[in-house]
């Protein structure tokens, strides 16, 4: 497990490429047969990526959790981008066909990821953030999400939007957890962009073609930085910072936060005029 440190906005504005990259990127959490985990001190969030492909891969515990179990006082959302595959929780198998989401409680001691075809395999995306009590380990579908649309063609930013972890989705203490998938030929994930200072995010951008890439921006409203992003890479996003991209292609991201509440709608919303 790799640990990423808090930075703070004055800090920001003088880092270069490098240095953003290094403190907000994260570049390798998906590799075959593999399981790898980023922790980081902004309200303590866990991001992991997990690629299980001829065998099965239990989710381990680490030295920097200081428990005798990862989620002895943590929860986890996994939302699969690939092929389908089987969680199994303490005994018992719950199915997630791609973009399908599982919560997994507080207090369950066994997970193992595998994926149901090894040369199609399964690619979690992992979330967790520490939680004060148990609720109910429980598998959402895309369709049990009810997707619903927003933006436009016009706007390029034609997009479908997946709740699964959220006030009135899937219970947890503080983990928010969905995606978006945007429409063929759009590319704005969101514009004009916001902050939410009450909770940090993190953005995981997948179905990213090959040969494309997307443009994340950053930082204070007056103050915007950008990386650029691959396929299944991930963006830390601090509470004060936007976080808002553009791609060369169409591609979809998950969004997953923790903080102080679990509203969605919970966001302070920008204008051009803020940002330019």
């Amino acid at each position: 497990m790799e640990q990423r440190y808090e930075s703070s906005p004055r800090e920001v504005e003088m880092m270069n490429t490098e240095e953003l990259r290094e403190n907000f990127l994260m570049e390798s959490l998906f590799e075959d047969g593999a399981a790898h985990f980023v922790y980081s001190h902004y309200d303590r969030m866990v991001s992991g990526g997990v690629i299980p492909t001829d065998a099965a891969i239990e989710l381990g515990n680490f030295d920097d959790l200081r428990s005798e179990y990862f989620l002895q006082r943590r929860e986890m959302g996994v939302l699969n981008t690939g092929g389908t595959g089987i969680i199994t929780v303490d005994g018992k198998e719950y199915k997630l066909e791609k973009l399908s989401c599982l919560y997994i409680s507080k207090g369950s001691k066994s997970v193992t990821f595998a994926s149901e075809d090894a040369k199609n395999a399964s690619k979690f995306f992992c979330f967790s953030a520490p939680a004060h009590t148990e609720y109910e380990t429980k598998l959402y579908t895309k369709e049990d999400a009810l997707p619903f649309t927003l933006g436009s063609n016009e706007t390029s930013n034609l997009r479908t939007i997946y709740k699964y972890i959220h006030n009135d989705g899937i219970e947890s203490c503080q983990v928010v957890m969905g995606l978006t998938v945007l429409s063929p030929g759009c590319v704005w994930n969101t514009m004009p962009a916001h902050t939410h200072d009450r909770r940090s995010e993190v953005y995981l951008y997948f179905d990213v073609p090959a040969d494309q890439g997307v443009m994340h921006f950053m930082g204070e409203p007056t103050q915007t930085r950008h990386l650029w992003v691959r396929d299944r890479q991930a963006i830390i996003s601090p509470p004060w910072s936007v976080h808002a991209g553009s791609g060369t292609a169409s591609y979809s991201f998950i969004w997953a936060m923790a903080g102080e509440n679990q509203d969605f709608t919970d966001m302070d919303q920008l204008t051009l005029d803020d940002i330019l």
